[in-house]
């Protein structure tokens, strides 16, 4: 089983940047293909991004397209997240997880909150 743990979350304004990390312990995974997920209050589940553990192709959900990008270090089990541009409608919590996700590697998250 795998332990997701994900920081960097955090409040910031409108139209600022935050940076998002997630570890993987308990299993390497440089040839598995991880994504961010994230959960805003009252809404379902959403695919943010995902990047490939073969040719580190990625892919992004439209609402973040161009403000957000995805990157892995295989040589320390971490894939990460920058966003930019943040809104107050990318408010949520933050997840990483396999992609497609297994629903027992789900980790506590990171909050993330835009709003001035």
């Amino acid at each position: 089983q795998v332990e997701f743990v994900e920081s960097g979350g955090g409040l910031v304004q409108p139209g600022g940047s935050l940076r998002l990390s997630c570890t993987a312990f308990g299993s390497t995974l440089d040839r598995d293909p991880l994504g961010w997920f994230r959960q805003a209050p009252g809404k379902e589940l959403e695919g943010v991004s995902c990047i490939s553990g073969v040719d580190g192709s990625t892919g992004y959900g439209d609402s973040v397209k161009g403000r957000f990008t995805i990157s892995r270090d295989n040589t320390k089990n971490t894939v990460s997240l920058e966003m930019n541009n943040l809104s107050p409608q990318d408010t949520a919590v933050y997840y990483c997880n396999q992609n497609p996700p297994l629903a027992s590697n789900w980790g506590q998250g990171t909050q993330v909150t835009v709003s001035s």
